[in-house]
């Protein structure tokens, strides 16, 4: 006799249409300032997380002068990386996909030092491109964009991710077709890496701040003027202002400089990811948070729970290379996104996973 039949009814239990339900999967992204991981397992509607770690790492601290990735910076990026294998371990990962960016794409010893990680940490990490970096935070960020309002095929979308080495820039068409949870259909029509993050921005021109600790003008307005320059080509390129100016294009922000205003903006006692991801702001409330920070001298912004001391001398330069975004394309207003690359590669190796593609496996 057969033993008894377990319940597999929608209310008890997801049904298993595919192969991903039988992994754990782990996407760990090793940016120039932060080294961040997510694990999680497969939900009805995407995954549900189960165990994440975040860490400023400061990995490409003097790539601006030198071009190589210093001792100290590595040793922080291994000791937090060390957390990470410690994590992939304990919740027995199956499916795991470590990517660097700009820091080790950059650096001249960016793939010794890859190949240093893989050594002491078993994690296997690819140093990806600007394409690809694109891709993945689209993917992470579909399900921000609406639907298109028209159905003539010109709808746009502009996704932009302020990091710690680079700002990347990405034009999107939108098209119906998928499901209010996944968000539209996308295509990338060009993406553009330009050299203007938070770090590489302020080793270039400083914290842009005065003796007294707070912003200073001048520095700001050239740090603008900067940033504008390496994004007029890739205006003059597509005529993406023009779509803004017809009402075709949202924009999505997904980067610590959006979330960080945000959670002063909504004054939280500490920072809320469940109150910050989604969000929607208009210009006019970005430029009410950015007069609040810009009041505040390097001690309150260090005090501040929604800054902290690692990025006090960080986020006025993100906020420069905001105002130069929105300067140049005034679509009105922006969704915040507190997701992007990692979310990016849990959705492709859940897939790959349905398809029975090869994928690098943890350990």
């Amino acid at each position: 006799m057969l033993p008894p039949r377990a319940n597999t009814s929608q209310e008890t239990q997801p049904i298993r249409p595919s192969g991903r339900w039988d992994h754990t999967y782990a996407a760990l992204d090793l940016g120039t300032n932060n080294c961040r991981l997510l694990v999680a397992r497969p939900a009805r509607q995407g995954f549900r997380v189960v165990d994440a770690f975040s860490r400023i790492v400061r990995l490409g601290e003097g790539l601006g002068s030198d071009d190589r990735l210093c001792d100290e910076a590595m040793s922080r990026a291994l000791s937090a990386l060390r957390i990470c294998a410690q994590k992939v371990e304990r919740n027995q990962v199956s499916l795991l996909r470590g990517v660097a960016t700009e820091a080790c794409r950059r650096a001249t010893n960016g793939r010794d030092f890859i190949a240093r990680v893989g050594e002491e940490t078993g994690i296997s990490f690819e140093i990806i491109d600007g394409n690809e970096e694109a891709r993945l935070a689209l993917r992470g960020c579909t399900p921000l964009f609406d639907a298109p309002l028209h159905d003539d095929g010109n709808d746009f979308a502009l996704l932009f991710d302020i990091g710690g080495g680079s700002t990347q820039i990405t034009w999107v068409r939108l098209s119906p077709g998928r499901t209010r949870i996944e968000g539209p259909d996308t295509e990338i029509l060009s993406s553009i890496s330009v050299p203007c993050g938070v770090v590489t921005l302020s080793e270039r021109f400083g914290a842009a701040e005065g003796a007294d600790g707070r912003l200073c003008a001048d520095t700001y307005a050239r740090l603008r003027a900067h940033v504008t320059g390496y994004l007029q080509p890739f205006e003059a390129a597509h005529g993406i202002a023009e779509r803004v100016a017809q009402g075709r294009v949202q924009m999505v922000g997904t980067s610590g400089t959006v979330t960080t205003l945000t959670g002063i903006l909504l004054d939280l006692p500490r920072y809320n990811r469940n109150r910050v991801d989604g969000t929607h702001l208009t210009f006019a409330d970005l430029q009410r948070a950015t007069g609040r920070l810009a009041g505040f001298n390097r001690a309150e912004r260090t005090a501040h729970p929604c800054i902290g001391p690692d990025r006090a001398d960080l986020v006025l330069a993100g906020c420069a290379v905001l105002d130069a975004i929105c300067d140049l394309w005034p679509v009105g207003r922006l969704r915040v996104a507190d997701r992007g690359l990692r979310e990016g590669i849990l959705h492709g190796l859940m897939s790959g996973a349905d398809g029975a593609v090869p994928l690098s496996a943890a350990g």
